[in-house]
């Protein structure tokens, strides 16, 4: 991993901030391997609860794609498409 998380140092607290990234890190998991639908779906509505304007999620998943080249949209869409215990896979 050669890139940065976008993340909210100055108003986050730590927990938030681990919250944060272990949502990114399922993200990554998505991508690289698989990761259970309901685990992302669950890290994704504590970042909600963390972000939960919608512009400020399209603003930090959009560096995050920038640098990683990984979509929280497209991934966290196609786990709500899916059947509950599903393994997300993304390509």
């Amino acid at each position: 991993m050669s890139y940065h998380y976008p993340i909210d140092e100055i108003y986050w607290t730590k927990e938030e901030i681990i919250d944060v990234v272990n949502f990114y890190s399922m993200v990554e998991q998505a991508y690289e391997k698989q990761v259970n639908r309901d685990d992302l779906l669950l890290s994704y509505t504590r970042f909600k609860q963390i972000v939960p304007s919608k512009s400020e999620e399209k603003k930090l998943c959009g560096q995050f794609e920038k640098e990683s080249g990984y979509s929280c949209y497209r991934t966290v869409k196609k786990a709500k498409e899916s059947a509950p215990g599903d393994k997300i896979k993304m390509e």
